[in-house]
């Protein structure tokens, strides 16, 4: 490949299968050429012939690429997110190997890779030190909560998940800026690391039981703007009814009370569809 960052080009739409990427497309994906279009292409990627692209052009040396696309040829059979965490760790592990310039180099030429996985590489490497402050883990996770692709946002609220069950009253505490931030991408990244139930991770058992800790997280959202939050705002609700219905129907009604929006109005609606299938809502939102 010329260069190493020629692109597929054209506006497409991800395939629905992986035996129907075309072969182009698998090629650039495969070699990080190109940015996934939905969770099919993400699948499909061979993340040995990934990292064997994508890490020379950070500055790794040859025996480096080679011991991180071994192990990751060993671990094809694993599921997705085992692979992305393992992906990290072994990266973390290489970056370490560095002198800190080139350390910090490397580490940026990757977070700003046009891959969107390379980047997931890079927001998993960052999290990945077990002694890592949850202060810290956040601070490095932000980045990528706001990255432009939603593959990476989702690595980077599932990166820190489990620091968070570890330690609930802090991490709530410190998400509470993130909730007001500018950017709906940061504040829906507060909103679903936050959920109760997750997906493709741990549940906050914490919160299922009494979820009224998270909500200084849902308050500054009930209205909005952002479908993106909106959306968010109402699954996390929609987690919570499933074991606190009471908590949930006073809340909504609250809001209702307080924000007679339109969005507010949806995100009740959208809140509340569970409850509404057991009869325990009354009457959906309108909106």
């Amino acid at each position: 490949m010329s260069g190493g960052r020629e692109r597929v080009g054209g506006t497409r739409t991800g395939a629905r299968t992986i035996a129907t990427i075309p072969p182009a497309v698998r090629r650039a994906l495969d070699e990080g050429r190109e940015e996934t279009r939905n969770l099919v292409e993400w699948l499909a990627i061979d993340m040995a012939k990934l990292l064997a692209h994508a890490l020379p052009e950070a500055g790794f040396a040859p025996p480096q690429v080679e011991r991180a696309a071994a192990a990751a040829r060993a671990r094809a059979g694993a599921g997705i997110m085992e692979r992305l965490h393992a992906a990290g760790a072994d990266l973390h592990e290489l970056l370490q190997e560095l002198r800190a310039a080139a350390r910090r180099r490397a580490f940026a030429t990757l977070a700003a890779h046009p891959s969107d996985m390379v980047r997931s590489f890079a927001c998993y490497a960052a999290a990945a030190p077990d002694d890592l402050d949850l202060a810290d883990r956040l601070a490095a996770a932000r980045p990528f909560a706001a990255d432009p692709t939603m593959s990476v946002r989702e690595c980077a609220w599932e990166s820190y998940r489990k620091a968070l069950v570890r330690e609930l009253p802090r991490g709530l505490a410190l998400l509470l800026p993130w909730a007001r931030d500018p950017d709906p991408n940061v504040r829906r990244c507060a909103i679903e690391s936050s959920r109760p139930r997750g997906v493709w991770t741990c549940h906050l058992d914490a919160l299922k039981r009494d979820p009224e800790p998270g909500r200084p997280l849902l308050e500054p959202c009930r209205s909005d703007p952002s479908d993106y939050v909106r959306r968010a705002v109402a699954n996390w609700l929609n987690d919570a009814s499933k074991t606190t219905p009471d908590w949930v129907v006073a809340l909504t009604r609250r809001w209702q009370r307080e924000s007679p929006t339109r969005e507010t109005a949806w995100i009740v609606n959208h809140a509340t569809r569970t409850l509404r299938k057991r009869g325990a809502a009354g009457k959906p939102a309108s909106g």
